[in-house]
């Protein structure tokens, strides 16, 4: 097989995220896929800002992406020590993309192999069962995705 597959998930650095990049790790070792990790920063609402300007997009832009790969570097390593050094062999790539989560998350996979989100994320209503963006994602994907729940602390 010539051409690489690929497993889209969804980060913000959340602890479900960073669940869900552990599993897209452990995926793509198994079935020999790479991993696009995508971070989705929405446009901003001027209105929301009345008389301020809204903040830099660029900053905006510069700080997710140092943040996606922070979340990425750290999964990588806790895989890694689940999972042995052939993680370390999974290409991934982290990008930031301007729009809404799930607009995001749904565009990067229409050729995906999988789509990995956790549960809920950075949201208002952390006490979902199951969050908007996740929900808009397994409603609208056009591959199998999977939903990934972080580990219970003990």
């Amino acid at each position: 097989m010539s051409e690489s597959r690929v497993v889209v998930v969804g980060v913000d650095g959340s602890a479900e995220s960073h669940a869900a990049v552990r599993h897209a790790l452990r995926n793509a070792v198994l079935r020999g896929d790479e991993v696009r990790a995508i971070v989705a920063v929405p446009p901003p609402d001027v209105g929301v800002y009345d008389m301020m300007p809204p903040p830099a997009l660029g900053e905006r832009l510069a700080a997710a992406r140092v943040a996606a790969h922070a979340v990425v570097t750290e999964a990588v390593a806790h895989a890694v020590e689940e999972l042995g050094a052939e993680v370390e062999q999974v290409p991934v790539r982290c990008e930031v993309v301007l729009g809404t989560p799930a607009e995001a998350l749904l565009e990067a996979a229409k050729d995906a192999i999988e789509l990995v989100v956790g549960h809920r994320g950075r949201g208002a209503f952390r006490s979902a069962l199951l969050g908007s963006v996740g929900l808009s994602c397994v409603l609208h994907a056009a591959c199998p995705v999977t939903v990934v729940r972080p580990a219970p602390v003990a």
